[in-house]
């Protein structure tokens, strides 16, 4: 009856899956092929090449990083990271495991006879659950099934959309799922692990936990249906909604409503969308905004909140417009706040106050909905719309309390930069609560008793000028100070010493395919020049010195790569050149990509860092400069010393600049 959903139990379909979701399909595949890139979209995990199982001229394999699947269209083979290497390689199952949990830096189980039990009954489960979720399709489309069908219709759920959800109905009847699962040879004891059913042993007999209830499969990231959330129709039921209980398929902390179906469309969109229940989630679907989730009836978790980070780097979060969804932004906002890191935050949407998104689709329509997402607010403004809100600042006392509360809730936050930056921000936004005049005469009241950095800045204007006439620094001033063009010159250098490198040793390039194609590199030219590089990697299976060079001449940039070469000669940066060995080419690869980076994210605070201080120019945004400048000083003309780098070209070990 049951399928073989895994595997030998040896590897449990939780830990397939962790490997899955660590190892993208593209790099395993990626090493057979070569991607075409004219057809391929890598930003979105989308590649296309010639099959590896069949001979073709033109590319007609898919490779999709969001699904963790490949499919040929014309050969139709189709598989994941795990059949790929046993279907192409000729790997034994167990082997290819072993390889790719290697690659995701994942430790291999080793399960108890007990475990292996557990993995059975997970097995077995997905099967059970399959069952029941046809039964109350069936359900929902019978005699019994009127009101059900009836609510729905209410609801503006049309038969498409009850069987693209798989919407269905449990009768109002204590034995009918037990029954029909019972015709099927499943155990009472497998109905009660499933959730399906409430026994005991002061329960003479089992009876169904889901009576007279429209049914909403909850699925997990692969699709498979793991657990119910049943909506009641009696208006008497003791619950409005009821979840499945927690079982060995679900635990309700850790899964997202429609996370499965979702998940593409947020990550084509860059953005995935969190509401309250199921109702708005196919509202917001019927809206044709198809990247939306929802948490199943409490409030958000850790584990929800990491799995919406992996969907897109920020979520919006829309809430009912009554002060339970304001309670409910708030508690999602204090769960972040210590977790942002740099680039990963959250956006707040509030409906208008008595709707949710149903019905505001069902009065307004769905322009009036996508309107409240496109107005979502980032987290940074909720924040500090709670703390005007929560905080009275009537005494100087008060507003001491106030600041000091702040601080105290932003030092919270895990991440060294983030928090940095959100100190600077909410210091600019008291600033302007306090009222800058005030602001100006208290510091000039202060000056000299502020320490140095206070000083200096206090002293570039005359005393004849009033405080509030005091002009923020210019732009231009600040930048000379913190010596970014220094910066920005070395920036576009170790764009250059990359891209030659390249050239020169195109063997590694398939290694560091993914860094060069999504290098920041400001030079027109530098940047036309990768991309001819990188047009190139896509004509072939490989790539030589002599080939590229040509490729690059016929596309008229041959002078551009003679005028690198030179650069480097008078230089003396003998590990660009192809007489380099390729460990010390790798070496020096490496050490320039990272440390190019790390001056890209330096010269990006720089300007926060200005226009803060330029927009309030206060002792803490000029202290906060400052730490920017430091580094930069640092940074700027920095070597890496790396152990043994140039032994292989038979040079002395030295540093790559």
């Amino acid at each position: 009856m049951f399928s073989d959903y895994s595997c030998p139990m040896r590897f449990p379909p939780s830990f397939l899956d962790d490997i899955r979701g660590r190892v993208p399909i593209s790099s395993v595949v990626g090493r057979r092929v070569a991607w075409d890139r004219r057809k391929s979209n890598p930003g979105k995990g989308d590649f296309w090449a010639c099959c590896p199982f069949h001979g073709e001229k033109t590319p007609s394999f898919h490779v999709d990083d969001r699904k963790g699947r490949y499919h040929c269209f014309g050969c139709k083979v189709s598989g994941d990271i795990f059949t790929f290497l046993v279907e192409k390689e000729g790997v034994p199952f167990p082997e290819a495991v072993e390889r790719l949990a290697m690659e995701a830096g994942l430790p291999l189980p080793q399960l108890t006879e007990a475990e292996v039990k557990r993995e059975e009954v997970r097995a077995s489960l997905y099967d059970v659950m399959e069952i029941a979720t046809k039964f109350f399709e069936a359900e929902l489309q019978s005699a019994r099934g009127a009101r059900a069908r009836g609510y729905l219709a209410d609801r503006q759920l049309s038969p498409a959309i009850q069987k693209e959800f798989r919407l269905g109905y449990a009768p109002d009847d204590r034995q009918a799922l037990r029954g029909h699962l019972a015709a099927r040879n499943i155990t009472k004891e497998q109905m009660a692990e499933a959730g399906l059913v409430i026994a005991g042993p002061d329960i003479p007999v089992a009876y169904d936990r889901f009576r007279d209830r429209v049914m909403f499969p909850i699925r997990d990231a692969r699709g498979k249906v793991i657990a119910f959330g049943g909506r009641a129709l009696s208006k008497d039921a003791p619950a409005k909604y009821l979840n499945s209980p927690e079982t060995p398929l679900f635990h309700k902390g850790a899964v997202l409503y429609n996370f499965d179906k979702a998940r593409a469309p947020a990550h084509e969109q860059g953005s995935i969308i969190a509401v309250e229940g199921y109702i708005d989630v196919i509202a917001m679907h019927r809206a044709g905004l198809p990247q939306t989730v929802a948490p199943l009836g409490t409030a958000l978790t850790e584990d929800q909140l990491a799995l919406l980070w992996r969907a897109a780097p920020e979520p919006i979060l829309c809430f009912d417009g009554d002060a339970a969804g304001l309670k409910a932004a708030y508690r999602a906002l204090d769960l972040a706040l210590p977790l942002l890191k740099p680039g990963h935050s959250l956006k707040f949407a509030l409906l208008p106050e008595g709707q949710d998104p149903d019905d505001l689709l069902n009065s307004e329509g769905a322009e009036a909905l996508k309107a409240v997402i496109a107005g979502a607010q980032p987290l940074s403004d909720v924040l500090w719309q709670r703390a005007l809100a929560e905080n009275d600042r009537a005494t100087p006392e008060r507003k001491a309390q106030f600041e000091r509360d702040l601080r105290h809730l932003l030092n919270g936050i895990g991440d060294d930069v983030v928090r940095k930056h959100y100190l600077a921000d909410m210091a600019g936004r008291l600033s302007a609560l306090w009222g800058k005049k005030a602001n100006s005469e208290w510091r000039i009241a202060n000056r000299g008793k502020r320490g140095a950095n206070y000083s200096l800045f206090a002293t570039r204007y005359s005393p004849s000028q009033k405080p509030w006439e005091i002009p923020a620094p210019p732009s231009a001033q600040l930048r000379a100070l913190a010596g970014a063009g220094q910066v920005r010159a070395g920036a576009d250098r170790r764009a250059r010493m990359i891209v030659l490198t390249v050239i020169n040793h195109p063997e590694l390039l398939h290694e560091f395919l993914n860094e060069i194609a999504h290098l920041e590199i400001e030079s027109r030219e530098l940047d036309s020049l990768r991309s001819e590089i990188l047009d190139s990697a896509s004509l072939g299976s490989g790539l030589d010195g002599p080939g590229l060079r040509d490729h690059l001449s016929g596309k008229g940039l041959g002078p551009l790569v003679d005028r690198l070469e030179a650069q480097a000669r008078r230089l003396n940066e003998w590990f660009l050149g192809s007489a380099a060995a390729q460990d010390d080419a790798r070496t020096g690869l490496r050490q320039m990509i990272a440390l190019h980076r790390k001056s890209i994210t330096l010269e990006r605070e720089l300007k926060t860092a200005e226009a803060h201080f330029a927009a309030d120019p206060t002792e803490e945004n000029l202290n906060a400069l400052n730490v920017v400048r430091e580094e930069l000083a640092s940074h700027t003309g920095s070597e890496a010393q790396v152990e043994g780098f140039g032994v292989a070209s038979g040079r002395p070990a030295g540093a790559i600049s």
